[in-house]
């Protein structure tokens, strides 16, 4: 099995509605089936970047990465009855937010590799996958 799915369709995964790659997510939210969740901190955000449009409902919230009391009230709010494609860093808090959000009732789905993705053989982020290195919309401040 490749390490990401075809184009068409989410890999299946356990307690959630399954892994989309970058591309498949971008593709879900312009045709308006689905809303993009950046579930990563505020600080993160603001420093790293973000997706336009992204509605930004934290897991947890910089700094002590305490979990957001207001989450399940804003992932309702935000999920407006579409589905939801959840984007973190490297693709790990947004499978824990996703398995949440199916725990709420809602269709949700990881974005495989994360805003940032993996480490190279370096320890940096940014070059080896991700929504950025993916060449989809993003911003910084």
């Amino acid at each position: 099995m490749s390490a990401h799915p075809p184009s068409s369709q989410a890999r299946p995964a356990d307690g959630y509605a399954g892994d989309v790659t970058p591309k498949m997510a971008h593709d879900w939210v312009q045709s308006g089936i689905a809303v993009l969740v950046d579930v990563r901190t505020d600080a993160e955000r603001e420093w790293v970047g973000f997706v336009p449009g992204a509605m930004a409902v934290a897991w947890k919230q910089w700094p002590g990465m305490a979990m957001n009391p207001s989450f399940d009230e804003a992932i309702a709010t935000a999920a407006n009855g579409k589905k939801l494609v959840l984007l973190c860093r490297s693709g790990v808090r947004s499978v824990a937010a996703a398995k949440r959000a199916t725990e709420l009732g809602l269709e949700a789905y990881n974005i495989l590799e994360g805003f940032e993705g993996d480490t190279n053989d370096l320890g940096h982020r940014g070059a080896t996958g991700g929504w950025r290195m993916r060449g989809l919309p993003w911003r910084q401040n």
